[in-house]
Protein backbone atom coordinates (compact mmCIF):
# COMPACT_ATOMS: atom_id res chain seq x y z
CA UNK A 1 0.00 0.00 0.00
CA UNK A 2 1.27 3.35 -1.27
CA UNK A 3 0.78 6.26 1.26
CA UNK A 4 1.10 9.65 0.08
CA UNK A 5 1.74 12.23 3.01
CA UNK A 6 0.14 16.02 2.30
CA UNK A 7 2.97 18.46 3.66
CA UNK A 8 3.12 22.16 3.49
CA UNK A 9 5.31 23.74 1.07
CA UNK A 10 5.13 20.65 -1.65
CA UNK A 11 4.88 21.61 -5.26
CA UNK A 12 5.49 19.87 -8.14
CA UNK A 13 6.44 21.85 -10.70
CA UNK A 14 8.27 21.23 -14.27
CA UNK A 15 9.62 18.40 -12.47
CA UNK A 16 11.27 19.61 -9.77
CA UNK A 17 9.95 19.02 -6.13
CA UNK A 18 10.48 21.27 -3.17
CA UNK A 19 8.81 19.89 0.00
CA UNK A 20 9.17 22.13 3.17
CA UNK A 21 12.61 24.11 1.34
CA UNK A 22 14.15 20.66 0.38
CA UNK A 23 14.66 20.46 -3.48
CA UNK A 24 14.70 16.93 -5.47
CA UNK A 25 17.87 17.32 -7.64
CA UNK A 26 17.68 14.31 -9.21
CA UNK A 27 14.67 12.39 -11.34
CA UNK A 28 13.59 9.17 -11.93
CA UNK A 29 16.00 8.84 -15.28
CA UNK A 30 19.02 9.20 -13.41
CA UNK A 31 18.58 6.29 -11.42
CA UNK A 32 18.81 4.26 -13.98
CA UNK A 33 21.58 5.93 -16.43
CA UNK A 34 24.81 3.67 -17.25
CA UNK A 35 26.92 6.89 -15.94
CA UNK A 36 25.29 6.73 -12.52
CA UNK A 37 24.62 3.14 -12.07
CA UNK A 38 28.73 2.42 -11.98
CA UNK A 39 30.27 -0.95 -10.58
CA UNK A 40 31.78 1.54 -7.49
CA UNK A 41 27.94 2.14 -6.75
CA UNK A 42 26.53 -1.12 -6.98
CA UNK A 43 29.33 -2.36 -4.78
CA UNK A 44 28.03 0.12 -2.54
CA UNK A 45 24.61 -0.93 -3.39
CA UNK A 46 25.50 -4.46 -1.39
CA UNK A 47 27.20 -2.39 1.68
CA UNK A 48 24.20 -0.64 2.45
CA UNK A 49 22.13 -4.38 1.84
CA UNK A 50 25.36 -5.91 4.22
CA UNK A 51 25.13 -3.64 6.95
CA UNK A 52 20.85 -4.12 6.85
CA UNK A 53 21.37 -7.62 7.40
CA UNK A 54 24.07 -7.23 9.92
CA UNK A 55 22.01 -5.58 12.10
CA UNK A 56 18.96 -7.74 11.50
CA UNK A 57 16.32 -5.32 11.92
CA UNK A 58 12.51 -6.10 12.68
CA UNK A 59 11.10 -3.24 10.48
CA UNK A 60 12.93 -0.68 8.66
CA UNK A 61 12.70 2.61 7.17
CA UNK A 62 14.89 3.45 4.16
CA UNK A 63 14.89 7.26 3.69
CA UNK A 64 15.64 7.93 -0.21
CA UNK A 65 14.43 5.51 -2.57
CA UNK A 66 16.32 5.60 -5.80
CA UNK A 67 16.34 2.77 -8.12
CA UNK A 68 14.53 0.82 -5.88
CA UNK A 69 17.23 -2.00 -5.96
CA UNK A 70 18.45 -2.08 -2.05
CA UNK A 71 14.44 -1.87 -0.57
CA UNK A 72 13.35 -4.74 -3.66
CA UNK A 73 16.02 -7.07 -2.31
CA UNK A 74 15.59 -6.40 1.54
CA UNK A 75 11.81 -6.76 1.04
CA UNK A 76 12.53 -10.00 -0.76
CA UNK A 77 14.40 -11.55 2.12
CA UNK A 78 11.36 -10.64 4.53
CA UNK A 79 12.58 -7.91 6.69
CA UNK A 80 9.00 -5.58 7.21
CA UNK A 81 10.57 -2.23 5.11
CA UNK A 82 8.98 1.27 4.28
CA UNK A 83 10.41 3.88 1.43
CA UNK A 84 10.26 7.08 1.90
CA UNK A 85 11.04 9.94 -0.52
CA UNK A 86 10.37 13.56 -1.26
CA UNK A 87 9.82 12.39 -5.56
CA UNK A 88 6.37 10.86 -5.56
CA UNK A 89 7.59 9.66 -9.14
CA UNK A 90 10.07 7.15 -7.61
CA UNK A 91 6.96 5.33 -6.28
CA UNK A 92 8.12 5.44 -2.54
CA UNK A 93 5.50 3.65 0.22
CA UNK A 94 5.42 6.94 2.02
CA UNK A 95 6.25 10.31 -0.17
CA UNK A 96 7.84 13.13 2.74
CA UNK A 97 10.68 15.25 3.92
CA UNK A 98 13.83 13.83 5.94
CA UNK A 99 13.44 16.68 7.92
CA UNK A 100 9.92 15.84 8.91
CA UNK A 101 9.47 12.40 9.39
CA UNK A 102 5.42 11.01 9.24
CA UNK A 103 5.95 8.83 11.77
CA UNK A 104 5.47 8.43 15.30
CA UNK A 105 8.87 7.87 17.26
CA UNK A 106 10.40 5.15 17.72
CA UNK A 107 8.49 3.72 14.93
CA UNK A 108 11.32 1.67 13.38
CA UNK A 109 14.28 -0.19 14.83
CA UNK A 110 16.18 1.01 11.97
CA UNK A 111 16.84 3.43 9.70
CA UNK A 112 18.75 3.35 6.66
CA UNK A 113 19.84 6.84 4.91
CA UNK A 114 22.26 6.39 2.02
CA UNK A 115 23.66 9.36 0.01
CA UNK A 116 20.89 11.25 1.07
CA UNK A 117 22.00 14.24 3.31
CA UNK A 118 24.47 15.97 1.39
CA UNK A 119 22.01 16.96 -0.74
CA UNK A 120 20.53 19.57 1.81
CA UNK A 121 21.75 22.17 2.34
CA UNK A 122 24.34 22.17 5.85
CA UNK A 123 21.64 23.39 8.37
CA UNK A 124 19.33 20.89 7.96
CA UNK A 125 21.62 18.11 8.45
CA UNK A 126 21.34 18.51 12.23
CA UNK A 127 17.85 18.68 11.62
CA UNK A 128 17.55 15.33 9.92
CA UNK A 129 19.63 13.57 12.00
CA UNK A 130 17.24 14.68 15.18
CA UNK A 131 14.63 13.29 13.01
CA UNK A 132 16.25 10.31 12.54
CA UNK A 133 17.02 9.71 16.21
CA UNK A 134 13.47 10.31 17.04
CA UNK A 135 11.83 7.99 14.88
CA UNK A 136 14.50 5.14 15.03
CA UNK A 137 14.35 3.04 18.52
CA UNK A 138 17.92 1.42 17.53
CA UNK A 139 19.59 1.82 14.47
CA UNK A 140 20.62 3.84 11.65
CA UNK A 141 23.37 3.41 9.08
CA UNK A 142 24.20 6.51 6.53
CA UNK A 143 26.16 7.24 3.93
CA UNK A 144 28.13 10.44 2.87
CA UNK A 145 30.36 11.59 -0.41
CA UNK A 146 33.78 11.67 1.70
CA UNK A 147 36.48 13.24 -0.89
CA UNK A 148 39.24 12.91 1.63
CA UNK A 149 42.53 12.15 0.44
CA UNK A 150 43.75 8.64 1.21
CA UNK A 151 46.42 5.88 0.75
CA UNK A 152 44.61 2.99 -0.30
CA UNK A 153 46.99 -0.49 0.68
CA UNK A 154 46.38 -4.06 -0.04
CA UNK A 155 48.26 -6.77 0.68
CA UNK A 156 48.11 -10.96 -0.09
CA UNK A 157 50.05 -13.98 0.84
CA UNK A 158 47.70 -16.67 -0.76
CA UNK A 159 46.03 -18.97 1.68
CA UNK A 160 47.48 -17.05 4.49
CA UNK A 161 46.03 -13.17 5.09
CA UNK A 162 44.55 -10.80 2.83
CA UNK A 163 44.35 -7.59 4.49
CA UNK A 164 42.68 -4.39 2.46
CA UNK A 165 43.12 -0.86 3.87
CA UNK A 166 42.35 2.85 3.22
CA UNK A 167 44.00 5.36 5.46
CA UNK A 168 42.25 8.53 5.45
CA UNK A 169 44.30 11.80 5.51
CA UNK A 170 43.45 14.90 7.59
CA UNK A 171 43.80 16.77 5.21
CA UNK A 172 40.67 18.61 3.57
CA UNK A 173 40.28 20.97 0.52
CA UNK A 174 41.06 24.57 0.96
CA UNK A 175 39.38 26.49 -1.58
CA UNK A 176 35.29 26.92 -0.34
CA UNK A 177 32.69 24.67 -1.76
CA UNK A 178 29.92 26.10 -3.87
CA UNK A 179 26.98 23.80 -4.19
CA UNK A 180 26.92 22.40 -7.55
CA UNK A 181 23.27 21.52 -8.02
CA UNK A 182 23.07 18.35 -6.71
CA UNK A 183 25.64 18.02 -3.00
CA UNK A 184 25.32 21.26 -0.84
CA UNK A 185 28.56 19.90 0.88
CA UNK A 186 30.96 16.65 0.84
CA UNK A 187 33.36 15.46 4.20
CA UNK A 188 36.42 16.92 3.39
CA UNK A 189 35.85 20.00 1.43
CA UNK A 190 36.00 23.12 2.96
CA UNK A 191 34.35 24.02 6.14
CA UNK A 192 33.73 19.80 6.20
CA UNK A 193 36.15 18.06 8.05
CA UNK A 194 35.08 14.44 9.40
CA UNK A 195 35.14 15.25 12.92
CA UNK A 196 32.98 18.20 12.07
CA UNK A 197 30.50 15.49 11.01
CA UNK A 198 31.06 13.53 13.81
CA UNK A 199 30.33 16.16 16.39
CA UNK A 200 27.14 16.89 14.73
CA UNK A 201 26.14 13.14 15.04
CA UNK A 202 26.98 12.36 18.78
CA UNK A 203 25.17 16.25 18.89
CA UNK A 204 21.80 14.11 18.06
CA UNK A 205 22.23 11.85 20.58
CA UNK A 206 24.03 8.55 18.81
CA UNK A 207 26.97 6.62 19.09
CA UNK A 208 29.10 5.45 16.40
CA UNK A 209 29.72 1.51 16.36
CA UNK A 210 31.58 2.03 12.85
CA UNK A 211 32.77 4.27 10.17
CA UNK A 212 34.31 3.18 6.63
CA UNK A 213 35.35 4.07 3.29
CA UNK A 214 34.08 1.36 0.78
CA UNK A 215 37.80 -0.06 -0.60
CA UNK A 216 36.37 -0.26 -4.43
CA UNK A 217 34.28 2.81 -3.77
CA UNK A 218 36.18 5.49 -1.31
CA UNK A 219 34.13 8.58 -2.02
CA UNK A 220 30.93 6.40 0.08
CA UNK A 221 31.76 6.67 3.46
CA UNK A 222 29.41 4.64 5.97
CA UNK A 223 28.81 5.61 9.31
CA UNK A 224 26.90 2.64 11.59
CA UNK A 225 24.95 4.16 14.30
CA UNK A 226 23.06 2.99 17.01
CA UNK A 227 21.07 5.42 20.11
CA UNK A 228 22.74 6.36 22.52
CA UNK A 229 21.20 5.57 25.76
CA UNK A 230 19.79 8.18 27.89
CA UNK A 231 21.47 8.92 31.30
CA UNK A 232 19.42 8.64 34.50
Amino acid sequence: MRMNICIKGLHLLMGISVISGVKLQTGQTTYFDKHYDTKQRFISYWHQINEIITLKPTKLLEVGIGNGLVSDYIRKRGIDIITLDIDDMLNPDVVGNIICLPFDDNSFDMIACCEVLEHLPYDNFQKALAEIHRVTSKYAVISLPDVSHYFRMRFRVPRVVYIRRIISLPVNEKRPYQYDGIHYWEIGRAGYPLRKIVYEIERAGFQIHRSYRVFEHPYHRFIILEKAKEKR
